[in-house]
């Protein structure tokens, strides 16, 4: 393992080392893939985070275009070193650059965060799968190497998740064979797009497509918005960075104004809407598959999101383990904090949430690629399906990560407030998860409307996709069903509570619509159960996922011992679920105050039998101190001194006194009233 450091490891965490049940080493392969995975990302770590500049991991400090200019010149040494070495091993692949840009295992070389996470998650994607074989051969190409910088230009000023709202326009001229691309409003304003700010030069813009002043749809548009050698906005292009956020500080979120930006015909990617030089639009099979680019996106944020919460349990684990207060009784000395039962219920969910999410990303990314496979050989039908999937994954791992960071700052007191510990800014950038991409609640509404048309389906006998078959008798199955307890039964029992919930809004909608409602009116009054349906749905799917995984075919290929830390961890998990769930449950199914008391006493031996696995299994997750940049989280355990060095640090402590007492201060301490 490659650490920060060289000081001795603390003693009470090397005592929690020496306490594991479980081979480590067994878990850093099962987690990364396999050993050869393991090994590459360990050479990686030493590759690309041995010698990292310390300022850029003091940018509390710094001013706003600081931060800026530390984070595109990391940006550029990485991009440098992942060229080099792609050169060096696998000339003329992409796996390591670009493929490993937005690698999580890089994040401790980009700790401002990095400008460039859009172009590469959903740009070249996008000019691969939207447009045509010539515009990626123009465009995708030299988007692919960095030659040029793209943002994605969708969101608006009044805008987001709303589409149809949108009101930037592209008017097509048949006589030049050009789109006129406007902003008419301030609210048309492009804002949000990362790297669009001062980074892009170039970026596909998401337009409603007028021909003679008839609205066809919407349409995306390759568009240049600076010189490529000045740098220098072009004609009609208004472009700056939106500001300071609550995180992602280098990200260079802009806004883009447009006013009669003219781009040629074949700037529209165009693999599936067209336009014919003489004006004819040609619309495409299926006009969902424009927006591939957001399904990427959901995807990435699913994975990133497991990876923090990761990072965050770690750091939240090893302070535990150090830390000393009160004592058990009068005489005893003071205790490690990881033994109250109250700081082992904040941290050992939150393993078994990182774990669970880790397992959807692997699904949600193959059923991503198995879709795009699909479209390019021209089948559509299992979009609808991957959509809801990406929807549902990507709210259920930001809320629940963003909640969980919280969970676990919270748990490490008064020094999990400090920035050194970094807790609070893996809060706010996983926070800003939960509206990037699609708003969480607007998502969620988007998957109940999908499980509404699922369950007329199931009920009419029709075939329904893989992950909403349990609809199908599942509401009838109700009578056959009783509670036992096995993690069989409770998943069933969680189906069966998903499905009701979603019979209840389809029911609830037909009421109203026969009340004389609208269908807009019908289903904004349904709101809020809709979006319970879908987030049941979404537990349904991410605990059927972690189940397979602990008693599938893969359990065979690992030990005994690493198989019954996983299986612990999976009951803290669904125990979690199914206590929080327990309103929900009991309108479907009869389950007793002693079945409840057997729940929770289940839940308590859950946690003892992790404690002594618990900073173990963390450093399973062979995170590089780098990556989590955290004073209360590095693998020595030395929380104390990295603390003090930190503080000693800070530029307010340059001088034993400041300027400002002898200007403002003292002045007045002196002056009388």
């Amino acid at each position: 393992m490659n650490f920060l450091g060289g000081k001795q490891i603390n003693p009470d965490l090397q005592n929690e080392r020496n306490k594991a049940t479980f081979d480590v080493e067994e878990f850093a392969k099962w987690w990364y893939g396999s050993e050869e995975k393991l090994k590459f990302k360990r050479f990686l770590d030493s590759y690309i985070l041995d010698d990292v500049d310390e300022d850029i991991f003091r940018t509390q400090h710094l001013r706003h275009d600081e931060i800026y200019t530390a984070g595109i010149k990391s940006c550029v040494k990485v991009s440098k070193k992942l060229r080099k070495l792609q050169d060096l091993l696998r000339p003329g692949q992409k796996d390591i650059w670009p493929g490993l840009y937005l690698s999580s295992n890089l994040w401790g070389a980009l700790p401002p965060a990095n400008p460039f996470s859009v172009h590469y998650s959903m740009i070249v994607d996008a000019i691969q799968k939207l447009g045509t074989a010539e515009q990626y051969e123009k465009f995708g190409k030299r988007a692919e190497n960095l030659e040029i910088a793209c943002a994605f230009a969708q969101t608006e000023l009044g805008h987001g998740t709303y589409l149809r709202g949108l009101e930037t326009r592209a008017d097509y001229d048949p006589e030049r064979e050009e789109f006129i691309l406007n902003t008419p409003t301030m609210t048309s304003y492009k804002w949000w797009p990362g790297g669009l700010g001062q980074t892009a030069n170039y970026c596909i813009v998401v337009a409603q497509l007028y021909i003679g002043n008839c609205h066809k749809d919407l349409a995306l548009f390759m568009v240049q918005i600076r010189d490529e050698e000045t740098h220098m906005p072009l004609p009609g292009i208004d472009i700056g960075d939106v500001g300071k956020k609550m995180g992602f500080p280098t990200v260079n979120n802009g806004y883009l104004g447009l006013k009669n930006v003219r781009v040629p015909r074949n700037h529209m990617l165009m693999r599936h809407d067209q336009v014919l030089p003489d004006g004819t639009y040609v619309k495409g099979p299926n006009t969902a598959v424009k927006f591939l680019p957001l399904l990427i996106g959901r995807c990435v944020a699913n994975e990133s999101s497991a990876s923090l919460l990761a990072m965050a349990c770690t750091i939240a684990s090893r302070y535990s383990a150090v830390r000393r207060q009160c004592s058990v009784d009068a005489d005893s000395q003071e205790v490690q904090i990881l033994n109250y039962q109250t700081q082992q219920m904040k941290i050992f969910p939150e393993i078994g949430n990182a774990i669970a999410y880790k397992l959807t990303s692997k699904k949600l990314w193959q059923c991503y690629y198995e879709t795009s496979r699909d479209i390019d050989e021209g089948n559509y039908d299992s979009l609808p399906e991957l959509h809801a999937l990406s929807c549902c994954l990507k709210v259920l791992s930001t809320s629940d990560v963003v909640n969980g960071v919280e969970r676990l700052r919270l748990a490490c007191g008064g020094h999990g407030y400090l920035s050194s510990a970094n807790l609070g800014n893996m809060y706010v950038d996983g926070s800003a998860a939960c509206t990037y991409e699609g708003d969480n609640t607007v998502l969620l509404l988007t998957v109940g409307r999908y499980l509404l048309k699922s369950y007329v389906k199931a009920i009419a006998g029709e075939e329904v996709p893989s992950l909403v078959a349990y609809l199908r008798n599942t509401v009838e199955d109700l009578a056959s069903h009783k509670w036992t307890g096995t993690w069989e039964n409770i998943l069933r029992i969680l189906e069966i509570v998903a499905a009701n919930k979603i019979r209840l809004a389809f029911e609830r909608i037909e009421k109203r619509l026969k009340s004389g409602q609208t269908e807009a009116e019908a289903f904004n009054n349904t709101g809020v159960e809709l979006i319970k349906a879908a987030e049941l749905h979404g537990r349904v799917i991410v605990a059927s996922i972690f189940y397979e995984e602990v008693k599938g075919s893969s359990a065979s290929f690992r030990s005994p011992q690493l198989n019954r830390v996983l299986e612990n961890l999976f009951e803290i998990f669904l125990l979690n679920i199914i206590l929080k769930k327990l309103s929900d449950i009991q309108r479907v199914i009869t389950i007793s105050e002693a079945e409840i008391l057997d729940l929770e006493k289940r839940l308590e031996t859950s946690l003892k039998t992790i404690r002594p696995d618990a900073v173990a299994i963390c450093d399973g997750f062979d995170f590089h101190d780098r990556n989590m940049s955290s004073t209360l989280g590095c693998y020595d355990g030395n929380v104390y001194q990295r603390i003090f060095e930190a503080a000693k640090s800070n530029p307010l402590n340059a001088k034993p006194v400041p300027d400002v007492f002898h200007t403002h201060l003292k002045p007045f301490m002196k002056s009388k009233l």
